[in-house]
């Protein structure tokens, strides 16, 4: 194996040649991801803005890539730290490690199959089905139609099929009528497309990369599925891990509505006999029919009436596939257009089989707390139709990771914001790692599998290097105690008052972010008619627009909710206040937490801490971290939440957040921001 210089002098010519400067922070997390990688130890790295994460995981990664042979592979949450990987970041150190590593590394991004554009389904005539809505919306259709010719003219200029390559984007509905999932795909052998195929030149061009960009989902998909996606590995880096738990959640997530089950059954036309067809739909018409008596709330066992329904939805489902096998194995010397329309109608007939199996056997551990399937009914209002689902999610995926992505590679999590309440066990232990302070971990797992044992030896390592900031100097954390805990009925008058008060000081410059979206529109819209300065609130525009619009004019002001809590990375005179309404405490009706919350109780834990403040301390650590995005960058949060101050559990949430100067004082607070506005004019 050839030597390579220390990481130290790799990262250094690496900021040299990118023209940054040496962080104390950046250096530290770089020789501790080094050290996991060669002692095969598990990390978890809390790096907070400003540090350099990327460089300092990238730097001792490739060097490890080069030096072994062995393939990396770096997962985030978001498209936009992809990009900034990919375009910006390998790029540049490929450049500058060249010479000492005596060769350019190589990298590559891989995406789930349907972020590719198939080109034996936009080479047939098999489109999707319109969507309800659209059946009798002219425009819409007209819409899609005019973004699908620019997909089939795109298809030939593409060099990569990359949806994220597009511009301007279409639709996601225009999409799927040129894009497969990897279930409804035929397989590079059977395809005639499949020596061109797009999603197979990506796979194969990671193949051969020293490392592999991806996100979280596709990580998921590679650990649940045992159809391998991802390249031969020995290390795992996870970039927005503070994520990882929601997005392999999601992916592990199945849902069962009457729309699918008619969907299915369109697939199915021409395919099989006709009478198949129609007890397709007639189980598609008896779920919706079996729904609409239902409230939309979690289920702790099945509803009077389900279980047939699940059963008959279940056996015509198979019987369907059943009629479908015989000609699954259709070469690509056949027809190509039944080739597809086949693998088409057994992807969704497996969906619908797979999804109303599961409904019916989660329920056969008696002990909702002891199940591994979270099963409610939610109703989605779409462009005022409501359409009813049932959904199941893992109440745990800590066994899957821990067996299947922990077992598997050296994992390296890292985040802005991975301590919660002081702790690194909070995020560790929904992982699967055995926590540092001894807790036991859930076993419960989202595949099935028992997780290994908390005797086995599982090794990691937690690490803070810190902020370049100095938020004591930067940054006030203004309480306000004197205000009452906020209550069901919206925002209370004084709270409107303390809010327009505060960005009357501050000219503008203010991110809102609050709990729900009626809170931000109403307050929005209150105070519109009191402030001098402009207000945007979230769904005026896209949210892009707006976080330029708000960027770009230091008066101007932003209210939102969730996606601006963690999306918002605005630096300079136009962020001089974040305004947080209440503590983000999940709502007591979602299932799944809930569902959580009971099962921690039922072991003897504390529920309310270990899942609604673990969540609430998670979402605050990121709210409150959108102040300070430059090392010159000086303002307040101001959290209008009594709680915080008042309550036992506000200390534990305090700790989660970063070390601001911190205040009770409305007049101290107000005359900060009145000096800070007045010296950025």
């Amino acid at each position: 194996m050839p030597e390579s210089p220390p990481v130290s002098n790799l990262l250094a010519i690496a900021v040299q040649a990118l023209g940054g400067t040496e962080r104390t922070g950046q250096v530290a997390m770089a020789a501790a991801v080094d050290h996991a990688i060669d002692t095969k130890e598990h990390l978890a790295v809390q790096a907070g803005t400003g540090t350099g994460k990327s460089l300092a995981y990238l730097v001792p990664s490739l060097r490890h890539a080069v030096r072994t042979g062995r393939t990396v592979v770096v997962s985030t949450a978001t498209i936009a730290l992809q990009r900034q990987l990919v375009d910006r970041d390998l790029p540049r150190l490929a450049d500058a490690l060249r010479a000492p590593l005596e060769r350019a590394p190589q990298f590559a991004i891989l995406k789930g199959r349907n972020n590719y554009l198939c080109l034996n389904k936009i080479n047939s005539a098999i489109p999707d089905e319109p969507a309800e809505a659209e059946l009798f919306d002219a425009f819409a259709i007209s819409r899609l139609g005019r973004e699908v010719q620019r997909l089939n003219e795109w298809a030939s200029d593409t060099e990569t099929g990359d949806r994220d390559e597009l511009a301007p984007g279409v639709s996601d509905r225009a999409w799927r009528q040129v894009s497969v999932s990897s279930r409804e795909c035929l397989g590079k052998s059977r395809c005639p497309f499949g020596q061109d195929c797009f999603a197979e030149r990506a796979r194969a061009e990671a193949a051969q990369a020293d490392v592999v960009v991806t996100n979280h989902a596709l990580l998921a998909i590679d650990a649940i599925s045992d159809i391998q996606i991802l390249p031969e590995h020995d290390v795992v880096i996870i970039d927005e891990a503070h994520e990882l738990v929601d997005r392999v959640t999601g992916v592990a997530t199945a849902e069962l509505a009457p729309a699918a089950i008619s969907a299915a059954a369109k697939r199915c036309a021409k395919l099989i006999d006709e009478r198949e067809i129609d007890r397709l739909d007639s189980a598609a018409e008896a779920w919706h029919t079996a729904l609409e008596e239902l409230p939309a709330a979690r289920w702790d066992v099945l509803p009077d009436g389900i279980a047939p329904v699940l059963a008959l939805i279940r056996d015509t489902a198979w019987n369907a596939r059943t009629a479908l096998a015989p000609k699954a194995g259709t070469s690509a010397s056949g027809d190509p257009e039944e080739s597809i329309a086949r693998t088409l109608a057994l992807a969704a007939i497996d969906e619908v089989h797979d999804s109303a199996v599961r409904a019916l056997t989660a329920f056969d551990e008696p002990d909702p707390a002891a199940r591994r399937d979270v099963i409610w009914l939610a109703a989605d209002d779409i462009r005022g139709v409501v359409r009813r689902t049932v959904r199941m999610a893992p109440l745990s995926v800590g066994g899957l990771l821990r067996s299947r992505l922990f077992g598997t590679a050296t994992v390296v999590l890292t985040s802005a914001t991975l301590q919660i309440g002081g702790s690194f066990d909070g995020l560790a232990t929904t992982w699967g790692l055995p926590a540092q302070s001894g807790a036991r971990i859930d076993p419960a797992t989202a595949n099935g599998a028992e997780a290994p044992a908390d005797a086995d030896t599982i090794r990691w390592n937690s690490l803070d290097v810190g902020s370049p900031f100095d938020h004591a100097k930067s940054g006030i954390l203004y309480v306000a105690k004197h205000l009452p805990a906020p209550g069901r009925d919206g925002l209370a008058p004084s709270c409107l008052n303390e809010i327009e008060r505060l960005i009357t000081a501050a000219g503008g410059r203010t991110l809102g972010l609050f709990s729900s979206m009626r809170a931000a529109r109403a307050a929005a819209d209150a105070l519109r008619d009191r402030l001098p300065t402009p207000v945007l609130c979230q769904g005026d525009d896209a949210t892009g627009a707006l976080v330029r619009a708000f960027a770009d004019d230091p008066e101007t002001s932003l209210f939102g909710t969730l996606s601006l809590w963690q999306g918002v990375d605005v630096p300079g005179p136009s962020l001089s206040l974040v305004i947080l309404d209440r503590i983000p405490f999940p709502r007591p009706d979602d299932p799944l937490l809930a569902a959580r919350q009971r099962a921690v109780e039922a072991r003897g834990g504390n529920g309310f801490m270990t899942v609604a403040a673990n969540h609430a301390a998670l979402l605050l650590a990121q709210g409150t971290g959108r102040l300070l995005r430059s090392v010159d960058d000086r303002g307040v949060v101001a959290i209008l939440d009594s709680r915080l101050a008042n309550a036992r559990y506000g200390g534990y949430l305090r700790a989660s957040l970063p070390p601001y100067w911190t205040t009770t004082d409305p007049e101290v607070v107000v005359e900060a921001l009145r000096r800070l506005t007045a010296a950025t004019v």
